[in-house]
């Protein structure tokens, strides 16, 4: 009996969880090309307001880059009608919290407040827009505060270098070779007039999706969208260039001295398609076969069965144009970066050969389903989502059925998939070692 009712507990519990699951939207256009996603949630009074430019680090100069991640910040400093340093102060003073995120595709700016102040929310975003001011005083204090994240993020963190070497080396002709935080020099060198020029070019209505999501009241929220963004301007069509890399058909080797670390690493780097595609989400689950825990292929034979590397992973890097694949381990005292690669590389090549176990992937597909539940969980996520489907993937329904792509995908087609692309000569192998000065000491 009391089995009877943990399961038929369970049978509502997921019951629940599936109708929870689904994220009802609306979306529309804006007279001056800007796109429009609501997502109304009324079971907490919290909303967001939230825009994405299409714009990252792979649209800069390269001979300026950098601009992106800048304008993350530049475009925190104020506006015609919200007053320098001002832009934190009100967000907390009105019980609410903001950030904002680039990546090599995208910029996305984003406040949280209690819902009686949607329309706050909504001016802040549309000053942003409408009224920024890009001064001189603005890009020589950003400028240090750019400076500074470098120094902490990436110059004085061990392997803070790694995406950014290896970006480097698999990526010949497409912007993704260089780091989203970019060049300080290109900054340092950047005139009053690039960057207006940037901010002309990219930051406009018909570059950006505004979504506002949480405990809203859809009329209200589209005439005060129509009040405060309508009156914005259309810019020029952004155009992009489209950039083709050829294949990877030999392996090659770089190597790069890190001064913050004393333990070398070795990354194993292969190219791969754009997360849109569907062997981009057969990658995905590759990498959570190899390395997504402790029970996962790679850790628990070479990390704790065989005790050869301190640390050994993958993980599928996917982006709007290409991805990479990257396989990373720290050798353990008495062995090699090849003895470690050669563990990594027999664990993939019975991917290619064999089929995962029923028993394993029914493990995979639960734990692709727990993901895009949590993903959904909060009202921010349900907003980033939006926002990322209809920008980077051009489709925002793919919130409600990307899970389907994932539950669609066979055993066989994970064997397939590595087969196509994790093979030894289509990848870049870097040794990602201390720096002489640094082995020495």
């Amino acid at each position: 009996m009391r089995k009877s009712l943990m399961a038929l507990g369970s049978l509502l519990m997921l019951g629940g969880v599936a109708s929870a699951q689904k994220v009802a939207f609306e979306e529309y256009d804006l007279d001056n090309g800007m796109h429009v996603i609501l997502h109304q949630d009324n079971t907490a009074p919290v909303i967001i307001t939230s825009v994405m430019y299409h714009v990252g680090a792979k649209d800069e100069n390269p001979d300026r880059t950098g601009f992106a991640h800048f304008f993350e910040h530049l475009l925190f400093e104020g506006t015609e009608n919200i007053e320098r340093g001002e832009w934190f102060k009100i967000v907390t003073a009105n019980g609410g919290n903001n950030n904002a995120n680039t990546t090599d595709d995208r910029t996305y700016y984003y406040e949280v407040f209690p819902s009686n102040n949607l329309e706050l929310g909504l001016w802040m975003e549309s000053e942003r827009l409408m009224h920024p001011v890009i001064s001189q005083v603005g890009v020589d204090t950003q400028n240090e505060v750019v400076k500074e994240e470098k120094r902490l993020r990436v110059d004085n963190q061990p392997y803070g270098n790694l995406i950014a070497e290896v970006k480097k080396n698999m990526f010949k002709k497409h912007p993704y070779r260089w780091a989203t935080i970019g060049s300080m020099e290109h900054l340092d060198a950047a005139t009053l007039e690039e960057f207006q020029a940037f901010n002309k070019k990219y930051y406009v209505p018909n570059n950006a999706v505004l979504v506002v999501a949480g405990d809203l009241d859809i009329n209200q929220t589209k005439k005060w969208i129509e009040q405060y963004f309508g009156p914005i301007p259309k810019g020029a069509p952004v155009t992009r260039k489209s950039y083709k890399e050829e294949p990877i058909t030999k392996q090659f080797r770089a190597t790069y001295e890190d001064p913050n670390i004393q333990l070398p690493m070795v990354i194993a780097a292969y190219r791969t398609p754009s997360m849109k595609t569907r062997d981009a989400r057969v990658l995905d689950m590759i990498s959570t076969i190899l390395s997504a825990g402790k029970s996962s292929r790679m850790y628990k034979k070479i990390v704790d069965d065989k005790k050869m590397a301190l640390q050994m992973g993958a993980f599928n890097y996917s982006q709007e144009d290409y991805g990479m694949y990257i396989v990373y381990g720290i050798p353990m005292q008495g062995y090699t970066a090849e003895d470690i690669m050669k563990e990594a590389d027999a664990e993939i090549a019975t991917l290619q050969t064999e089929l995962i176990s029923k028993k394993e992937f029914e493990k995979l597909q639960n734990i692709y389903e727990s993901q895009y539940v949590n993903s959904n969980a909060s009202v921010e996520g349900v907003a980033s989502n939006l926002a990322t489907y209809y920008m980077l993937y051009g489709d925002v329904n793919l919130i409600n059925t990307e899970i389907d792509i994932y539950r669609s995908i066979t055993r066989e087609e994970i064997r397939d998939v590595a087969k196509k692309y994790l093979n030894p000569n289509q990848r870049m192998i870097l040794d990602y070692v201390p720096a002489k000065d640094k082995a020495q000491n």
